[in-house]
């Protein structure tokens, strides 16, 4: 695996009916996640789903900031921010 790694501006919205993407804004991506924002819930659904979609282990993906905030910092590791734009447009509505 790189030695690749990148932060990933992100706008969540909780207690939506399911985790998805929503869409860029610029260069947020917009991410509606199904768990609530309570007790760091959504947070570790968001890092998951993330992960996921990217095809990278969990331990790949972890909050950098905005632990109580709608627009977040992920940081990424195994990708740089070109290669998840690759990823990810093909899967944004």
């Amino acid at each position: 695996m790189s030695a690749a790694s990148c932060k990933l501006a992100i706008k969540a919205i909780p207690n939506a009916p399911r985790t998805a993407l929503a869409g860029w804004l610029g260069d947020v991506l917009k991410v509606k996640v199904h768990a609530p924002a309570l007790e760091g819930r959504a947070n570790e659904e968001l890092c998951a789903f993330i992960a996921g979609i990217l095809g990278l282990p969990r331990r790949s993906v972890s909050l950098a900031q905005g632990d109580k905030s709608r627009q977040k910092l992920l940081h990424i590791e195994g990708l740089t921010l070109p290669e998840i734009r690759t990823r990810l447009d093909p899967l944004v509505t």
